[in-house]
């Protein structure tokens, strides 16, 4: 029994030791051991870590038609990932209708395009800790900024708040601003329209929207700056059973957070 106990501490211990090698990366061009089977193992072996982005979510990830480039807050992180894996990026098109099916078919090993955590996601792929926050901002004309510096001045008697009908907006804006006079209109007309056209005073959308809509109509800005509300994560996509890459990926987004690469990104994109 003795003999017994020992083989089985022991295998136990070399099982212990390989468990811990297969997620060992060592950079600055030293040796890294990845689990056999992960993603982590194959990007670098072949020197390439393929990311998935659709390229339709300004200011996140956007293709330019002509050149097939890409920019972009994801396309900015998928670099800074690749540069610290010490290998190069190759960006595999993809939308959104097809992305978890990229995942599952192995056309990326990631998915960088600004994808929310869903609960219905997860049950078939894999996602990381979250890198950041998609939430609700208040928009409205620079000419009327001084107006509006907070949720609560958009929500008296007065003041015209334009959401598009059916949307989360929709629903959000009525919880938000019960004293303001609440437009709904049917899409394609959207709230930020009726701001433009003077028929509204506020609209409330995403941030990551909002940096796109100031970048288009620069007479539009957004306010309550610091007062993000509704707030969802993002997170990026692997597949579900690739504990090893996982591992990597959010020990990298910690690393990232701690030396403020996510926020110097947000700021350089006009999302904080």
């Amino acid at each position: 029994m003795t003999i017994l106990r020992n083989i089985t501490r022991r295998a136990f211990t070399l099982a212990g030791i390989a468990a811990v090698a297969g997620m060992m990366s060592l950079s600055g061009g030293k040796t890294v051991i990845a689990q056999e089977g992960s993603h982590l193992q194959s990007i670098l072996s072949n020197g390439i870590l393929r990311v998935g982005t659709t390229g339709d979510f300004v200011p996140m990830t956007v293709r330019d038609v002509g050149s097939g480039s890409y920019k972009g807050f994801e396309i900015d992180a998928a670099n800074q990932l690749a540069a610290d894996l010490g290998v190069s990026v190759e960006f595999v098109p993809t939308d959104w209708k097809t992305l978890v099916s990229g995942v599952l078919a192995d056309k990326f090993d990631i998915a960088m395009t600004g994808s929310s955590i869903n609960p219905g996601r997860a049950k078939t792929v894999g996602f990381t800790q979250p890198y950041f926050f998609v939430g609700t901002v208040p928009m409205t004309l620079e000419a009327n900024a001084g107006k509006f510096t907070s949720w609560a001045d958009a929500n008296k008697e007065g003041v015209t708040v334009a959401v598009t009908l059916g949307t989360v907006f929709d629903e959000q804006a009525q919880a938000a601003f019960p004293n303001a006079t609440i437009v709904k209109v049917e899409a394609p007309a959207t709230g930020y329209q009726e701001v433009l056209s003077g028929r509204a005073d506020v609209t409330i959308t995403s941030n990551v929207d909002a940096a796109s809509l100031m970048e288009r109509y620069t007479n539009m800005v957004t306010f309550a700056t610091g007062d993000v509300r509704n707030q969802r994560p993002l997170g990026y996509m692997t597949t579900q059973n690739d504990f090893v890459f996982i591992n990597y990926l959010n020990t990298w987004i910690d690393m990232k957070k701690a030396d403020g690469f996510f926020n110097r990104n947000a700021q350089k994109w006009g999302l904080e």
